[in-house]
């Protein structure tokens, strides 16, 4: 069983950045897939950015020249670096985990965190 837990939420103002930090447990995570998700009040969970073990990585058009994901395997933990922050990207961050190539398909994943709230406030 894979232990998956984010942090680094908050309130910020638009324009600004924060970095999500998930910490992955219980398994060699050298080896895991690692993708960030996000829910809006009212709306499903939609892909945000992912990378694979071998560190490729991929992200949603939204995202795209704003958000960096990077991994760190000493540290078992992946980031989410979040810059230019709009209101729309206010949501619930969950990271999760993945022994397959799940990448984008969040039906791949099987290890999910509790999610961090980000507020990005006008």
């Amino acid at each position: 069983q894979v232990h998956v837990v984010e942090s680094g939420g908050g309130l910020v103002q638009a324009g600004g950045s924060l970095r999500l930090s998930c910490a992955a447990s219980g398994r060699t995570f050298s080896t895991l897939n690692m993708g960030w998700f996000r829910q809006a009040p009212g709306k499903e969970r939609e892909f945000v950015a992912a990378i694979s073990w071998r560190g490729g990585t991929v992200y949603a058009d939204s995202v795209k020249g704003r958000f960096t994901i990077s991994r760190d395997n000493a540290k078992n933990t992946v980031y989410l670096e979040m810059n230019s922050l709009k209101l729309e990207d206010t949501a619930v961050y969950y990271c999760a985990a993945s022994i397959t190539q799940a990448m984008r398909l969040m039906q791949g994943y099987q290890h999910w965190g509790q999610g961090t709230q980000v507020t990005v406030s006008s």
